[in-house]
């Protein structure tokens, strides 16, 4: 089996101070038996609300942070997933980006496709979305983990990009803004995600009172098997590896439908 956790701990605007915060979590998931620690969104650098400090604070991604990263990796044998506010193109905004680093280097990086203009929230204001690339994934013991990131959660075709890439598991760090029913959504997205795909869902948040927490690891029938509630804290999930073929052979929902999924176009150009 391989084991996941989840990290749940409150990145602030202090990047040594979120390191510790990390190297802290990963040895306590280490020390748990972990081979994947996934951690929230904005791990290197967070601040709310978002002001002309993510400029200053964006690193490129063979930067010191994923140096320090991939430091612990090989210090604690695991990999490790983590939000990185990374350095963007047009030298104006920044880029939300995660990146899986093991001990010898960057297994895979991610750059979030859906930003948050949503529930009174302008994320684009700051943050330049992705590319529509290829699904960015990686493999540890046999699984294949793949990548997305917070409120790509509402958008269904993104996880079943993945699914169809071979993904075992998807990773989700984010940074969930509580308010009404968010909580309940938050879960429920979750659960539907690893449903309708068939595959293991897991999400690492920021507690309380900025995000939701409830990290958790939720297996292909929607099962909740590891949570963290509304501390800094890690939740360890061990995955058998024949748990999605066997899911599938009962429910073989992927093979049955109809649709596929390609990228919308809007006035001739891929959306963002």
């Amino acid at each position: 089996m391989t084991a996941l956790a989840v990290a749940q701990f409150a990145p602030a605007a202090d990047p040594d101070a979120n390191l510790r915060a990390i190297e802290g979590l990963v040895e306590r998931a280490a020390g748990r038996g972990a081979d994947v620690v996934v951690f929230p969104e904005y791990s290197s650098y967070f601040v709310d609300p978002f002001d002309e400090t993510l400029l200053a604070h964006a690193q490129p991604v063979d930067g010191p942070f994923v140096d320090a990263l991939q430091r612990l990796a090989a210090r604690y044998e695991v990999h490790i997933v983590a939000g990185l506010l990374e350095s963007a193109s047009d030298g104006e905004r920044v880029r939300n980006t995660v990146v899986a680093v093991g001990r010898d280097g960057v297994r895979a990086v991610y750059r979030k496709l859906h930003l948050y203009d949503a529930f009174g929230q302008r994320e684009s204001d700051w943050v330049e979305a992705g590319d529509i690339d290829e699904p960015q994934t990686f493999v540890v013991g046999g699984m294949r983990f793949a990548l997305m990131t917070c409120y790509d959660l509402r958008f269904p075709e993104v996880a079943r990009t993945l699914a169809d890439a071979g993904a075992d598991v998807v990773l989700v760090p984010a940074q969930w803004v509580r308010g009404p029913l968010k909580e309940l959504q938050w879960t429920t997205l979750l659960r539907a995600r690893a449903i309708e795909n068939t595959l293991f869902v897991a999400a690492a948040d920021h507690p309380p009172p900025l995000g939701v927490g409830n990290s958790a690891v939720f297996d292909p029938q929607g099962v909740e098997v590891a949570a963290v509630g509304t501390t800094s804290d890690v939740a360890v999930a061990h995955l058998d590896a024949d748990a999605v073929d066997r899911v599938r052979r009962l429910n073989p929902a992927l093979r049955l439908r109809r649709f596929v999924v390609v990228p919308r176009s809007e006035g001739g150009s891929e959306a963002r």
